[in-house]
């Protein structure tokens, strides 16, 4: 068996996503690997129930061994066999990320020798995770340049903290993946406003869509209301996108109780201006999302804004998987990070 990598999951922004990218990456490359401090930088350390489903669903996927999957651990190891295409059901049980559950099984499921279908029932739509409108709009038509084909629906919508949502995932690799080089957006062919109301009343996405056209100058048919009324809860969600040629961009506020339609709406259009004072194509959470697939096709670049702890933290845990590096450049106000084979 191959070396055993050890992972520290308290280093550099100590969340879960070191944890996750371990479990995709280890299943790609077939190195097993133990990690210690699970999220020790949370306020509540350790595997949480969407942490858990995620490895247990890529355990499924590769037919791995792991011995400390239980909630509340801070250390695991996982020693991966096969990747195994096939019709996969996850379950999180809460309103945890379904987006995260599928970020954790989608990079081997890109490699399998077939087509793969994933089912993930639980939060579609939270706080603190990909919301699924930014998986499906912006990081699965940046996806398709690599070569594979993702679609993803969301069959019933998840909010926090009720859950009950379901997205359906079908996935057909394209081969080895193919480097991408993604530097410029573009022209702007089409950007829209949609603020969603699951059990709740109208007017909060009015009101919502009325602040996006004060302060960004969206014209009326740019702006929809979206009532979801499969929601097994209350909740809503305001996504602002700009589709231009090479790269689309999602930024999203999320209804909170106590909080204003209105704050709701200026914190999605503040994110949405710091991208569009910028000409990088890739913002922060798009950024994030890119480095594997670019990790596994060995080469790549884009120009982004200031990169996050997030991100950074990401590019180390890649690199003790794969034989990459990340050189990330300063470029004025802008950064370039290329990915290249070691």
């Amino acid at each position: 068996m191959a070396e055993m990598i050890q992972i520290d999951g308290s280093a550099g922004e100590g969340g879960g996503q070191i944890l996750r990218t371990s479990l995709g990456l280890s299943a790609c490359s077939g190195r097993p690997f133990a990690i210690a401090g699970i999220r020790q930088k949370r306020k509540k350390p350790g595997l949480m129930r969407q942490h858990l489903t995620a490895v247990l669903a890529a355990a499924e996927v590769c037919q791995a061994d792991v011995e400390g999957a239980a909630i509340g651990s801070l250390g695991l190891t996982f020693a991966p066999g096969a990747v195994r295409a096939g019709d996969y059901r996850f379950a999180v049980g809460t309103a945890g990320s379904t987006t995260l559950v599928l970020q954790t099984v989608l990079p081997p499921l890109l490699q399998a020798d077939g087509p793969s279908k994933v089912v993930i029932e639980g939060g579609t739509h939270n706080p603190w995770s990909p919301p699924f409108d930014f998986l499906a709009g912006s990081f699965m038509p940046a996806l398709a340049k690599f070569g594979p084909q993702v679609t993803a629906r969301c069959t019933r919508p998840g909010f926090y903290p009720a859950g009950g949502g379901r997205i359906e995932v079908e996935i057909q690799p394209g081969g080895a993946l193919r480097p991408v080089e993604l530097m410029e957006r573009g022209k702007l062919l089409e950007r829209r406003a949609v603020a969603t109301v699951a059990r709740l009343p109208g007017t909060i996405a009015e009101r919502e869509l009325e602040v996006v056209r004060k302060k960004l100058g969206f014209q009326q048919e740019e702006l929809r209301v979206h009532s979801a009324k499969a929601s097994l809860g209350p909740g809503n969600v305001l996504s602002i996108e700009h589709r231009y040629e090479n790269v689309t961009e999602i930024q999203t506020g999320f209804g909170e109780l106590g909080v204003s339609a209105e704050r709701v709406a200026r914190g999605a259009v503040r994110d949405a201006k710091k991208y569009l004072e910028t000409d990088a194509p890739v913002g922060a959470h798009l950024a994030d999302q890119l480095l594997i697939p670019m990790a596994l096709a060995g080469g790549g670049a884009f120009r982004t804004v200031a990169p996050t702890m997030h991100t950074r933290t990401n590019c180390e845990v890649v690199g003790q998987f794969l034989p990459v590096s990340f050189d990330v450049v300063e470029d004025g106000a802008e950064f370039v990070i290329r990915v290249a084979a070691r």
